[in-house]
């Protein structure tokens, strides 16, 4: 079940694509834009990110930083994040402990994958609380990102 605008986020700490930890709590002065996305190196995942990646500078002078979690490895992460030339952390769920905890977690995935983060979007103010709630059933769907920055733009 996926959480609900106005409830507290789960916080989380997760390693990054170099390795490091990473928490929410580190953010505690920005909102911050939680993405999950199913699998690195695959083609709406990579058409996602990519569109985050080039209006970065949109979220910045909203006092925004992105993060993007999927259940791949923290080198998998490195290799997509360097191929793509990411400007925001990619972050390691490979145990699915913040997907499950956000609702954003496939049991069944194609190919008889389990256990594979759902596309979705949250974002979270400067207090912890969650403002806006996507969770796509549809791999092939892409978040609503004017919706994000809309939600954004007023606080």
């Amino acid at each position: 079940m996926p959480i609900k605008v106005g409830e507290k986020a789960p916080l989380f700490t997760l390693r990054n694509s170099a390795t490091e930890e990473v928490s929410l709590s580190d953010y505690k002065e920005k909102n911050v834009v939680v993405l999950f996305f199913p699998l690195a190196f695959t083609g709406v995942c990579t058409t996602e990110l990519c569109e985050i990646r080039d209006s970065i500078a949109e979220y910045n002078n909203m006092n925004a930083e992105v993060m993007a979690i999927s259940v791949d490895s923290p080198f998998t992460l490195a290799k997509f994040k360097e191929e793509q030339g990411y400007n925001f952390p990619l972050l390691s769920d490979f145990n699915k402990e913040v997907s499950r905890a956000y609702g954003s977690l496939y049991e069944d995935f194609v190919l008889d994958m389990k256990g594979v983060s759902k596309r979705s979007a949250f974002v979270v103010d400067k207090e912890g609380t969650i403002k806006y709630v996507e969770v796509l059933e549809n791999a092939a769907d892409i978040p609503n990102f004017e919706a994000v920055k809309d939600v954004l733009a007023e606080g």
